[in-house]
């Protein structure tokens, strides 16, 4: 005959409402001592009593345990519902880490299995992810985890950061920057952009604020160096950075057709300053870092956007339009 030790069975029962129970699928007495014996072998000796009292051991001492009862004289069903995530909260989180291309494919899978983790077994089934998004295009670097963790620690701490950064040529073949020199920089914040991971730091060579790809970082090391507080506007920064490029931040004003004002309400918020321009059009009036990546954000609207200041962003655009006619004049 087996036994086991009291403490281990609290432990076990309440591991097997965790894993097996919700507020659809409930187990009365004889499915947990069938439990216990799928676990602990056939022989195993189990009262009814005991697991009556440790059951309401769990209770008092805060863990949720839902008693069912719908009649007089039939068994009792017991459950655990109460979960730190619903279900739909998960499910945002899964979305979430499929989504995001700095995530590797190998990350992505045992972070969806921890979230699964997070709720019973049947529910954990109902987690199946629904976007589809290409595995090719997920990074393929798998030094992210470790990355993200070092960066917080020395953000937290505010100390001095080094490491390797590069990019892919087009054979395919990644290759460090600058001869694989070390960057040295105050790590400011993580930001979250066009589906990547952001690193915004002081970069001390050149004496300015930049942000660089983590998942373009290598051999990142927190250094013993601290620096002292400062006060940085990361959402400002992001929001005026286009796609991420670099560039002097001054006013700009486009003019754009009425069918995109959800496009900008999206990217700048509800108080974005817009004004109507007659009937079918209205004007932006922001901030922004003037630089490549805002030309070719403004050109992906094609007719429907048309700069009006400041006159060195309508050169830049233009000459842009002009190279793209001469490309196709000759077709």
């Amino acid at each position: 005959m087996t036994r086991i030790d009291n403490k281990v069975r609290l432990l076990k029962l309440m591991s097997i409402l965790k894993d097996e129970t919700d507020e659809d699928h409930e187990l009365n007495l004889d499915d947990i001592i069938l439990r216990f014996k799928q676990a602990y072998g056939p022989e195993l000796k189990l009262n009814k009593n005991s697991l009556k009292d440790d059951l309401d051991h769990l209770i008092l001492h805060g863990f949720d345990v839902t008693i069912n009862q719908e009649k007089d004289g039939l068994p009792k069903y017991y459950s655990h519902q109460y979960r730190l995530f619903e279900l739909y909260e998960l499910r945002m989180l899964i979305d979430a880490v499929v989504s995001a291309k700095f995530i590797s494919k190998k990350e992505t899978r045992q972070l969806t299995g921890k979230i699964k983790q997070l709720t019973s077994h049947q529910q954990g089934k109902k987690l199946h992810n629904e976007i589809q998004i290409d595995s090719s295009i997920k990074s393929e670097s798998p030094f992210i985890r470790r990355t993200i963790h070092d960066i917080h620690e020395a953000i937290a701490e505010r100390r001095v950061i080094t490491f390797q950064y590069g990019r892919y040529d087009v054979n395919k073949q990644f290759n460090l920057s600058h001869e694989g020199r070390l960057y040295k920089v105050r790590p400011y914040a993580l930001a979250w952009a066009n589906d990547f991971y952001y690193l915004i730091a002081y970069y001390f060579e050149a004496d300015e604020i930049r942000h660089y790809r983590v998942d373009r970082l290598r051999n990142v090391e927190v250094l013993s160096e601290t620096y002292p507080y400062e006060g940085f506007d990361v959402s400002k920064y992001v929001q005026s950075t286009f796609q991420m490029f670099a560039g002097d931040e001054e006013w700009i004003k486009i003019k754009f057709h009425n069918n995109l004002i959800n496009v900008m309400i999206d990217k700048f918020g509800k108080n974005v300053n817009i004004q109507r321009h007659g009937e079918d059009h209205f004007i932006l009036s922001t901030k922004a870092r003037v630089s490549t990546g805002l030309v070719n954000w403004i050109l992906t609207f094609g007719s429907q956007a048309q700069v009006i200041s400041p006159p060195s962003l309508i050169e830049t655009v233009k000459t842009e339009v002009n190279k793209l006619y001469t490309l196709y004049q000759d077709n």
